[in-house]
């Protein structure tokens, strides 16, 4: 219960972090400390939060193999390595997002929330993928990923290209498809199936006229 109420208000939070932004920018209103209060809400809704649900499901993980008693709780510590990055993500895109137009460098931060909320989803809903979402062996490689991606160079798409044309739209249309196409198949999971291709695509789009700093 715990963790479907976390991944709930996280989807709420993205809402919120999309309409803060779209206020901003009617009422033409803009300050350093606003910049700031939207990163401390970020890396709390799309940090702690995420964190705080990848604790919960290392602990179930464990607690279904043998000599569950016994499992120390540093074990579970990794999981707010992604608070930790998302902060440092965060610190990051406020002293680079400026060079920024067309893409994020690193995967956005509330990305990272909504992928987690989805995998803890999928982990209740999805029978299929229930077996390998709560294997610790699994998490923790998704922590290890989920936090290089946060931090590395590669050139994320952002969901409002600066050209508004069919051919800067296709990459949005082509994961927000990817969503669609695979809900009857893979219901909430299909999201995650969307994230993999948003991921692949900025890996290999070309970004023209701006550089990474």
């Amino acid at each position: 219960v715990q963790i479907y109420y976390g991944t709930i208000f996280i989807f709420i939070a993205a809402v919120f972090d999309v309409l803060d932004g779209l206020a901003a920018r009617v009422l033409n209103v803009y300050s350093s400390i606003g910049k700031d209060l939207d990163s401390l809400a970020d890396v709390v809704s799309f940090g702690v939060a995420p964190s705080a649900i990848l604790f919960q499901l290392i602990w179930r993980a464990y607690m279904s193999e043998p000599g569950a008693l016994d499992t120390p709780m540093l074990l579970m510590l990794p999981a707010f390595a992604i608070a930790a990055f998302a902060a440092l993500r965060l610190a990051i895109f406020n002293q680079t997002s400026d060079h920024q137009k067309s893409y994020f460098i690193g995967m956005p931060v509330p990305a990272n929330g909504i992928i987690v909320a989805t995998l803890a989803l999928s982990a209740m809903y999805v029978e299929a993928v229930n077996d390998i979402l709560f294997n610790r062996f699994v998490l923790y490689g998704i922590i290890i990923l989920l936090c290089f991606l946060m931090v590395s160079k590669i050139r994320f798409l952002k969901w409002k290209p600066v050209k508004n044309t069919f051919t800067a739209w296709l990459p949005q249309i082509i994961i927000l498809l990817t969503a669609i196409i695979g809900f009857p198949f893979f219901n909430i999971a299909s999201v995650l199936l969307a994230f993999a291709v948003y991921i692949v695509i900025s890996v290999f789009y070309k970004h023209k006229n701006e550089t990474v700093r």
